[in-house]
This record gives C-alpha cells, sequence and structure tokens, in this order.
C-alpha cells in the first residue's frame, strides 16, 4: 500500500542520511556512489514522488556519469524535506478536497456501500466507499475535533475514555435530533467489550466539537460523514463497520508501543488492520472465547 512505500523511502532517507554525516565529518570529499536498484521498486499510483527523480529507469538501463552523481548532506536533507513534503500535501488533500468533487472523480454515489477507519492518536477519521470492482476506495478524511481519554480500550461507565475496537453502526443507531446536532452510536459495547466485563454507554461519533468519551467532528464535518452512512444503510448496507485503531498499526509503531499494557489487545486488532490493508476489503469481525476473529470479507 501507500504508506508503506512511504515508510520504506523515509527508511533509506534515513540511512542515507547516516552515511552522509559520518563521511562528511571524517572526510571532506564528495559523497559519491550509485543508488542502489532499491529505490526503484514499484510505486503505488496514488502516491507523489516526482521529487526523487534523481534516479530513473530508462530504456537503456545507462548509469548515472560520476561526475552528476555525487550527493551531498545539503541535497539529501533537502530531498528528505520535499518528501515529507509531498506526504504532508497528499494527506491535505483528503481533507481539503471537496465530498461532490471527490465521490464524481471516483465514480461513487451516495449510497455505496461504506467503510470507516478512525485513529484516535492522529485524530483522523477515514471514509472508504465500495468501487465497481469491489475494492474499497479511499475518499476522504476528516480530523477529529476532539475526544477524551488517551490510548487504549474504554472499560467502564466514567472513565471518559474513548472506544477502541471493531463496531457495527446499524440505522436504529442513527440519531438525527441529537442534542449534539448530529450523532451514530458506535454500538459499544460490542461483544468483545462484553466477554470482558467493559462497560459503557452512549458512545458516539457526534458534532458540536465536545467529548466526554465520544468521537467528536466540527458540524460541518459530521453533516457530510452522517449523510454518508445514512445514505450507505437507506440502500440496502446491513451495517456500516467502524474500525477504531489507537493509531496506523504498522511495525515501526507497533514496536515503538510494544510495552505497552495494550500491546496484546492491539495485536488482535492490527489483524483486522492488515488484513484491510492487504485485501482493500473490509474482513468480517466476529467475537470467539473473547477474542477478535478475522474472517474472510462478505461479498
Amino acid at each position: 500500500m501507500k504508506r508503506a512505500w512511504l515508510i520504506l523511502a523515509d527508511t533509506l532517507i534515513i540511512l542515507l542520511l547516516l552515511g552522509a554525516l559520518s563521511l562528511y565529518i571524517f572526510s571532506s570529499s564528495s559523497i559519491k556512489h550509485h543508488l542502489s536498484s532499491t529505490l526503484e521498486q514499484p510505486i503505488q499510483p496514488q502516491a507523489s514522488f516526482c521529487s526523487i527523480s534523481v534516479v530513473e529507469k530508462n530504456e537503456t538501463n545507462a548509469t548515472l556519469q560520476e561526475s552528476n552523481d555525487s550527493i551531498t548532506l545539503e541535497s539529501l536533507i533537502a530531498l528528505s524535506q520535499e518528501v515529507a513534503m509531498q506526504e504532508y500535501l497528499e494527506a491535505m488533500n483528503y481533507q481539503e478536497v471537496s465530498l461532490d468533487d471527490r465521490l464524481r472523480s471516483l465514480h461513487l454515489h451516495k449510497g455505496d456501500p461504506l467503510y470507516i477507519r478512525i485513529f484516535k492518536k492522529e485524530a483522523l477519521l477515514e471514509v472508504w466507499m465500495r468501487g465497481a470492482d469491489g475494492a474499497y476506495v479511499h475518499v476522504k478524511d476528516y480530523a477529529i475535533c476532539a475526544y477524551s481519554g488517551h490510548l487504549g480500550p474504554k472499560l467502564k461507565e466514567g472513565d471518559r475514555q474513548a472506544p477502541e475496537g471493531f463496531y457495527r453502526v446499524y440505522k436504529r443507531q442513527l440519531n438525527p435530533h441529537s442534542r449534539f446536532y448530529l450523532s451514530f452510536n458506535l454500538g459499544y459495547p460490542n461483544a468483545y467489550d462484553r466477554a470482558h466485563h467493559r462497560t459503557g454507554s452512549y458512545l458516539m461519533v457526534h458534532g458540536d466539537c465536545r467529548s466526554i468519551g465520544c468521537y467528536a467532528m466540527t458540524n460541518r464535518r459530521i453533516k457530510e460523514i452522517y449523510a454518508l452512512v445514512e445514505a450507505a444503510l437507506d440502500h440496502g448496507q446491513a451495517y456500516v463497520p467502524v474500525h477504531i485503531f489507537p493509531f496506523h498499526m504498522d511495525d515501526e509503531m507497533m514496536d515503538a508501543y510494544s510495552e505497552s499494557r495494550w500491546y496484546d489487545f492491539w495485536m488482535e486488532l492490527k489483524e483486522g488492520y492488515d488484513y484491510f490493508e492487504a485485501e482493500e476489503r473490509p474482513p468480517l469481525i466476529e467475537v470467539r472465547n473473547g477474542k477478535y476473529v478475522i474472517l474472510e470479507a462478505e461479498e
């Protein structure tokens, strides 16, 4: 997926920076080497890597001339900054683009099957919709205005903690007359939460930009999200899956939180995260013996 390649690019840049810095300290000569074919791995079409045009595969596989392939520390820093800026602009594009324009460009319509991912650390709600080929397409991102608590699941009523886990939103959970402008109930506690004796009620995604355990959006944002959820349910989707993760669960982030008390729980969530990243379809989730079980997506 796109994010994996971005992580690979960042890792390679860091390694190049370390090597360049060492040679810069102990020698005044230029750092010369041919960039290896590792940087010529296929790139997902959505990613923007124009800044790495110093390495391009051409028809003759000719190598760069010695006089032109010297890379200075300054150029590596500039390259790193360019890649970081491209990643930032890519992320911002999903937030700033008009929903109607985005749907039109992807040949999608309100009412198409919907999937929502929430990332607590990043305070981000992602909207995905099923395309004509059955794969889900990343439509838009919405910044979460407010949530309470910290990383980790909700445990009990009144702990002011926003939940993490796999939830389903049915039509009966929509509330167009919410005192928080618009809202839909996440269905907490689900079967997993109940198996672990977790308690709580009225955990929602809603407007009004204030939270005591919910994921709160601005009214403008919840209006768009609510409309998509309502339309999908009105057009026959049995429920909208809402999967809530502590963060983007790539290996680097998991390593960073390997000492957390919630690591084993997060590894269960990661199975669902990884399935979607690989298959581009949300998995079917069941709870057996107090564990999340990840099954093949329904057709």
